[in-house]
């Protein structure tokens, strides 16, 4: 019987030699890399109870698998180098090699569209393609995915790759200069993995276990879990829940059909507001209603309909003759809303959407012909023409909107899920995070999210992993008078949470933004600041990192004196003899702005008439002009500091 049960053991072996990517997990592939001068996990799927070994250069481990048939190695640490083969072995056989592997620094780059936003969108990306060849930088891309429940694996296949033009084109710009600029100073392969999506939320990419110790995450997270089991009872929960929201935050009778909207402007919403050339949309977040009417005969209303209005952003809530026909959220979901028999009258039809967008661009916009009443006997009516339109209230008025937890992006845990489950105990050097603009409405929120997302990373990796964040760049409309920003208050939590982090690192792109462009293209420096934030933070380099950091404000007669970190060979004003930006604000949070200059390492306010300043700002609004570096040419991080 010994004898049948080595050729059984024998067949298996074969079976996943065959499957390949069964028996080692789909990030030990060919062309990767692994982590230098520490312990590195390599895992898999076999036969249950095989003994499995893993060989590569001279360090080799073996372990048996589980009942389940998962097994995992921990291999000892190596220094830079390669190319190796990688041979796994089950019960002494060779079953699967993996050849062209480095072993160097491994990075993982996420966040939300400034991190997902490829080589071939920047500038001068015909010469950064062109230039693109360099087999010592290794790329992973992980897809598109969300999941209800953490995966052990991706949902669509994966791969390494060397930097070619080909492979660099759509990769992450950021991640790849980034990971360039480490490779030219350190001398050593870079493994780059790239997992964001576009418009996400801090939500989505932590885990269950992470959010259930922040009060406030148990209701989606039940919901979440309903929805794994029975969707349409989730769905309608959370039908009830957002036709509540909607109900205490807007107007509702302006989806009435008899409301007198002829003195309401319009707008043809061929693209997001923000590009109508309309003032009061120049920099708009928050409520607006568009309304429309489409005449019909007794057969048409007679004959049903669907009603279709292309993409919203970001969330709608859409009435046909005051009778809600729908909503959804997805800022480039089109809409598609059926007509129950009834809804239709014959003569005048009002239809009433309410939007709500929670940043970037909004409104309805995509191809006029996408918007048409689409009748049953399969005749349209277009909607592509001008629309009434008027402002409800601004996103600061109305807060930020409840999220399906199951949407993809914008859900809860999601994207941890599906995007960052299956790469946990992988062998990392560090992360990099540029994400922030999905959640400039809750920046208080983000104070708990931010550090609880970090620690959570850092379980899931099994090491204290060290965080590079970028700090948003400005963007938006400029303002000639202080106020309230909730991109500032933002950008202040992220400074803040890394200042408290014993091992993570700040890199601003405040000065390097678009005013007009959430998008900046100038994803060069932000990679060459991510790469000092990690000279320093993670390889100990004595380089200057940052910009100036303003560590103290204090009191001083009619002055309000500044001190700063990080100025190098000292402070230095661009474009004029003083610095622009600053504000004092007093016990009742009134803010102006005030003349200001440079005293070696000091900047001095000039506070005459404010007895009562509480509170120094900078840089303090959603596209700040910015003056002020080191002679690094490194910004002074935005702050807001008491006054002492």
């Amino acid at each position: 019987m010994r004898w049948l049960a080595s050729i059984i053991l024998l067949i298996a072996t074969t079976a996943f030699a065959a499957e390949g990517s069964t028996l080692l997990h789909p990030l030990f592939q060919d062309h990767a890399v692994l982590q230098r001068d520490r312990a590195v996990a390599v895992w898999g799927t076999t036969q249950p109870g095989a003994e499995v070994a893993v060989a590569i250069a001279d360090q080799s481990a073996t372990t048996r698998a589980s009942a389940d048939g998962t097994w995992k190695v921990s291999l000892p640490a190596m220094p830079a180098g390669g190319p190796y083969e990688m041979s796994v072995s089950v019960a002494g056989r060779v079953a699967q090699t993996v050849r062209d592997v480095l072993v160097g620094d491994v990075w993982l780059c996420s966040g939300q569209s400034n991190m997902e936003m490829a080589v071939r969108q920047v500038s001068n990306a015909g010469t950064e393609i062109a230039d693109a060849h360099n087999d010592r930088i290794r790329l992973f891309t992980v897809q598109r995915a969300s999941s209800a429940q953490p995966l052990r694996t991706f949902s669509d296949p994966v791969s390494w790759q060397a930097v070619t033009s080909d492979t660099i084109r759509e990769f992450s710009a950021a991640c790849y200069f980034f990971g360039r600029e480490l490779q030219r100073v350190q001398g050593v392969p870079q493994g780059l993995i790239h997992s964001s999506w576009g418009g996400s939320i801090i939500q989505a990419w932590t885990s269950a276990e992470a959010l259930r110790k922040l009060p406030g995450y148990d209701a989606p997270l039940q919901l979440l879990a309903l929805h794994a089991q029975s969707p349409q009872r989730a769905e309608q929960q959370w039908h009830d829940i957002t036709v509540d929201w909607w109900r205490q935050h807007i107007a509702s009778d302006w989806s009435v059909p008899t409301l007198d909207d002829a003195a309401w402007p319009t707008i043809r919403p061929v693209d997001f507001w923000e590009k109508s050339t309309i003032p009061e949309f120049e920099d708009f977040d928050g409520l607006a209603w568009y309304r429309a009417t489409v005449n019909l005969t007794a057969q048409q209303a007679r004959e049903g309909a669907t009603l279709l209005l292309g993409p919203i952003d970001d969330m709608d809530t859409t009435w046909v003759n005051g009778q809600r026909v729908g909503g959804l959220e997805g800022w480039d979901t089109p809409r598609e809303y059926a007509l129950a028999k009834g809804v239709l009258k014959p003569g005048r039809n009002v239809i009433a959407v309410a939007v709500l967008d929670s940043g970037g661009g909004g409104g309805m916009w995509g191809l006029p012909s996408q918007r048409v009443l689409r009748l049953g006997s399969g005749a349209t009516i277009p909607l592509d023409g001008e629309w009434h339109y008027r402002i409800a209230g601004t996103l600061a008025q109305t807060g930020a909107p409840p999220h399906a937890p199951w949407m993809t992006a914008i859900g809860t845990t999601t994207l941890y899920n599906a995007m960052i489950a299956p790469l946990a105990g992988y062998s990392l050097r560090g992360a990099a995070w540029y994400q922030g603009e999905s959640n400039t409405m809750e920046a208080e929120e983000y104070a708990r999210l931010l550090p609880t997302m970090m620690q959570d990373w850092r379980n899931a990796f099994g090491q204290d992993l060290p965080f590079l964040v970028v700090q948003l760049a400005g963007f938006g409309a400029a303002t000639s008078v202080p106020g309230d920003s909730t991109w500032a208050a933002l950008r202040e939590v992220q400074r803040r949470v890394v200042d408290a982090d014993g091992h993570a690192a700040l890199a601003t792109a405040i000065d390097i933004g678009d005013r007009y462009d959430i998008h900046p293209t100038n994803k060069q420096e932000v990679g060459r600041r991510l790469a000092l934030a990690a000279r320093h933070l993670v390889f100990g380099e004595n380089v200057v990192a940052s910009g100036p950091a303003a560590t103290a404000a204090k009191r001083a007669g009619e002055k309000v004196i500044v001190d700063f970190a990080n100025v190098a060979g000292g402070l230095v004003v661009i474009g004029g003899n003083r610095p622009a930006g600053f504000e004092l604000c007093d016990t009742k949070r009134q803010c102006r702005f005030v003349d200001a200059s440079v005293q070696g390492d000091h900047v001095a306010l000039d506070a005459a008439g404010i007895a009562d300043a509480a509170v120094v700002r900078y840089a303090w609004a959603k596209s700040p002009v910015c003056n002020l570096y080191n002679t690094t040419h490194l910004p002074a991080l935005p702050f807001e500091l008491p006054v002492q």
